[in-house]
C-alpha cells in the first residue's frame, strides 16, 4: 500500500485577506481531489518546537508537498530542523523565481569536491516538495503542479481509484491552530554546509552548538538577536538562512548573497566582494552586541560612524542602510 500524501498549507503572518484567500482557494481545490490530506498550519517560521502542527506533520511518513510563504529552500530546512526530513522534491510551479531577486548570483561554476553535512546525515527515502505561495497565482497551475508531483510519485491511479468509488472524492481539509508569535532565527542548510564552525565562532549571542556527533546546529535560536543576519554573511558556503529577511539571497533564494552590496563594492573599488560582505557582517555583530548591553541603544538604528570616519565608513553605512530596503 502506497503511503498517504499530505499537503500542507502554511498560512501567511500577516493575516492579509488576499494571502488568506490564496490559502484557502489551494486548500479547497486540493482537498476536492480526494486522494490527498490537506493540512492548513500557521506560519512555519513563527512555530514553536511543541507546536501541535509540527507534532502532526512529525507523524505523517509518507511524501509532503508543503506551500508556504518562504522560499523552498527556507521552508525545507524549518521542517528538518523540527525532525521533518526528507529529499528535496523539484518542483516546477517556482522554476524561475529565484532568478527575479536582485541580490543574488546563481552559482554556474563547477564546485570544488567538498564533504558535505548531508553526506554523512542522508535524508530520509521520502519526497517534499516545497513551493512558495508568491509564486501561486494560479489555483489550477498548482493543480497541476500537484497532478504532475503525483504522477512521479506513482500516485495517479490511486486518484482515479479514490474519485470513481467516492463520487467527487471530497475530503475536507484540516486546520491546525497553534499559539505563535514572530520569530527571527537562522536555519541551516545541510546540503550545503561543510561544518567549518566559522559561524559559531562569530556568533556572540550563543545562538549556534554541537550535536553529539559534533555536528553545528542552531542550539538557542531564540537568542538570535531581530534582524541581525551577520553570520550568514561570513558563511563561506551560503548555507545559512534567515528566512524572513528582504534579502532572497539571505532568505533562502538560490544562488550565493551577492549582487547590489558586490557590484557597489566593486564599483567604488573597495576590497573583494567576500572581505566586504565580512565587514558589513561584523558592523551588524558589533551593533546588535552594543544594543544588548544597553537597552537605550536601538538595535535597528542606523550605524553611527566612528570618531574618525573616512570615506569608506561612509561608503559601509550607505550600504547598511540600503540592506534595509527590500530592492
Amino acid at each position: 500500500m502506497k503511503p498517504e500524501i499530505t499537503v500542507v498549507v502554511s498560512r501567511g503572518q500577516n493575516h492579509d485577506p488576499a494571502e488568506r484567500t490564496r490559502d484557502h482557494e489551494i486548500a479547497d481545490r486540493l482537498s476536492a481531489r480526494g486522494d490527498l490530506e490537506v493540512l492548513v498550519v500557521p506560519h512555519l517560521n513563527d512555530l514553536p518546537a511543541n507546536a501541535a502542527s509540527l507534532a502532526a506533520l512529525r507523524q505523517r511518513t509518507g511524501p509532503l508537498i508543503v506551500f508556504a510563504w518562504l522560499y523552498p529552500r527556507a521552508a525545507h530546512w524549518i521542517l528538518d530542523r523540527h525532525k521533518i526530513a526528507g529529499q528535496f522534491g523539484a518542483t516546477r510551479i517556482q522554476a524561475d523565481a529565484d532568478a527575479k531577486s536582485a541580490d543574488q548570483t546563481p552559482s554556474d561554476s563547477p564546485q570544488e569536491s567538498v564533504e558535505r553535512v548531508v553526506d554523512f546525515r542522508p535524508l530520509p527515502a521520502r519526497s517534499i516538495y516545497c513551493i512558495d505561495l508568491r509564486d501561486c497565482t494560479s489555483t489550477d497551475a498548482v493543480h497541476g503542479e500537484v497532478e504532475r508531483i503525483l504522477t512521479e510519485l506513482g500516485h495517479g491511479a490511486f486518484r482515479s481509484s479514490v474519485g470513481s468509488s467516492e463520487g467527487n472524492g471530497s475530503r475536507p481539509w484540516q486546520a491546525i491552530a497553534d499559539d505563535t508569535q514572530r520569530r527571527w532565527y537562522p536555519v541551516i542548510d545541510f546540503s550545503r554546509c561543510t561544518n567549518c564552525m566559522e559561524c559559531i565562532d562569530f556568533c556572540l549571542f550563543g545562538v549556534y552548538g554541537l550535536d553529539e556527533s559534533d555536528t553545528i546546529l542552531v542550539e538557542q535560536p531564540d537568542n538570535c538577536r531581530k534582524g541581525c543576519p551577520a553570520c550568514s554573511r561570513v558563511c563561506p558556503e551560503n548555507a545559512i538562512i534567515f528566512p524572513l529577511h528582504k534579502s532572497p539571497g539571505i532568505a533562502g533564494a538560490s544562488g550565493s548573497i551577492d549582487g547590489l552590496k558586490v557590484d557597489l563594492s566593486q564599483l567604488f573599488g573597495k576590497p573583494a566582494p567576500d572581505q566586504h560582505l565580512g565587514q558589513i557582517a561584523r558592523q551588524e555583530r558589533a551593533r546588535q552586541l552594543a544594543a544588548s548591553t544597553n537597552p537605550s541603544t536601538s538595535a535597528t538604528s542606523p550605524p553611527q560612524a566612528p570618531p574618525h570616519s573616512d570615506s569608506s565608513d561612509d561608503l559601509d553605512q550607505l550600504i547598511n542602510a540600503l540592506d534595509q530596503f527590500d530592492l
